[in-house]
């Protein structure tokens, strides 16, 4: 016990068991040993102890399109939702939970949040809503993500249900790599985004945040297929073992530039940008080689490039880079994309140019909230003014520096 403390009277201590700690304190108590298959019904059995019926689960497809429902004992199954246009949608991008009035009562629906990764949406029906039946219902959520991403790592029914098209091997093996497509803390945010969804090959990114340390990297393998997937798995694996070995920038680029070289000869390269921000400071870092440069957004708007010396493709065997720094602002953005967004075009027609992304960037910055509700709308407002075809890998992630502090979230009021 640390100097000064107080150790508590036992006997001035409430511990006994309440109701939601009951509720609650089952899904937590059997979790550990639940095959995948009981989920469905023990969550719609915890629900109707709360007069809860019509459970659905609906969870976000890859195209980041529809929310679909779960497939389940004692689960309502109905359409797809819209994620751009429902209350399952608002729900989901903006994490807050949306309650509809209807003819028998009130349709809630409450995002499921694994950490800050959305990972889909609860709906459920309750004849009447108080602010007691919210925050049990907010906590039961937070408990069901949870589970589900527990489980999803040993069976294939929330990867079946998420699909929506037939998936490549080399879209199977990207999606396997990727880390949770966002990530939400009190001093920074990120989100990312893969197109296409069903046949991405040689685009990815990592990310990592050690203590006031965020890590990222951006990588798009050349060629198509197969094996662009798995030049792309290389180079992903090589980043994230030279991050853990807590190396420089530039140390890392040159790990990763042995991998591929040594892995897959001279004629094949990797494009890569790797950075690290400070999230307690605000002191940006990358090495760029071979990517387009990222856009800096403040207030919601393209304000510029973050330029800076670029060094030859993963593979290709570059001197030490140099490091490129930035300092940002409270509320800063910044956005990186491969080539394939911009570079997209029809037969003889002109490409897509960063002219009319930075056009498309500030119209959107304008009309959503988040990183992960503008990540997904830019991405897909692109593709139709690209006609509607991907090509190319086209990736999006996106940057937001907040500053300030998260230790209140470690200290019980």
């Amino acid at each position: 016990m640390a100097e000064g403390e107080r150790r508590p009277d036992k006997g001035m201590v409430d511990r006994s068991e309440g109701f939601g700690e009951r509720l609650l304190g089952v899904l937590l108590d059997r979790a550990h040993e639940m095959p995948p298959q009981l989920i469905a019904p023990l969550i719609a059995e915890e629900v109707a102890r709360v007069g809860g019926r019509e459970l659905s689960i609906l969870l976000q497809d890859y195209a980041q399109l529809l929310l679909v429902p779960l497939r389940g004992r004692r689960l309502m199954v109905g359409e797809p939702e819209p994620i751009g246009d429902s209350p399952a949608g608002t729900a989901f991008l903006y994490a807050t939970t949306a309650e509809v009035p209807q003819a028998d009562g009130v349709r809630m629906y409450l995002p499921l949040l694994d950490g800050s990764d959305q990972v889909g949406v609860m709906a459920l029906t309750l004849d009447t809503v108080d602010d007691d039946d919210r925050r049990l219902l907010r906590r039961l959520a937070g408990l069901v993500a949870d589970m589900l991403v527990t489980k999803h790592s040993y069976t294939d029914q929330f990867f079946l249900a998420r699909r929506r098209e037939p998936m490549s091997v080399a879209a199977e093996i990207q999606w396997s790599l990727l880390p949770p497509l966002a990530m939400s803390v009190p001093q920074v945010a990120v989100a990312g985004i893969l197109e296409p969804a069903y046949n991405v090959a040689g685009d990815s990114f990592d990310y990592a945040l050690n203590d006031d340390i965020l890590h990222v990297a951006m990588v798009d393998a050349m060629g198509h297929g197969l094996d662009s997937a798995t030049m792309a798995t290389v180079a992903v694996g090589a980043y994230r073992h030279a991050r853990r070995a807590d190396i420089g920038l530039s140390e890392i680029y040159t790990f990763m530039d042995r991998a591929i070289a040594g892995q897959f000869g001279p004629d094949h390269f990797v494009t890569a940008q790797m950075m690290r921000l400070n999230v307690a400071t605000g002191h940006l870092q990358w090495v760029n080689a071979g990517h387009p440069a990222p856009l800096l957004i403040r207030n919601h708007q393209v304000v510029g490039q973050l330029q800076g010396p670029t060094t030859l493709p993963v593979g290709f065997g570059g001197e030490d880079p140099q490091i490129s720094q930035q300092m940002l602002q409270r509320g800063d953005r910044v956005l990186c994309f491969t080539d394939g967004l911009i570079e997209e075009h029809e037969a003889g027609e002109e490409q897509f140019r960063e002219e009319q992304l930075i056009h498309w960037v500030n119209r959107i910055e304008h009309g959503e909230k988040g990183v992960r509700a503008v990540v997904r709308s830019l991405s897909h407002a692109l593709k139709q003014q690209r006609g509607g075809r991907t090509s190319d890998d086209a990736t999006l992630f996106l940057i937001e520096w907040r500053g300030g502090a998260a230790d209140h979230l470690a200290v019980l009021e």
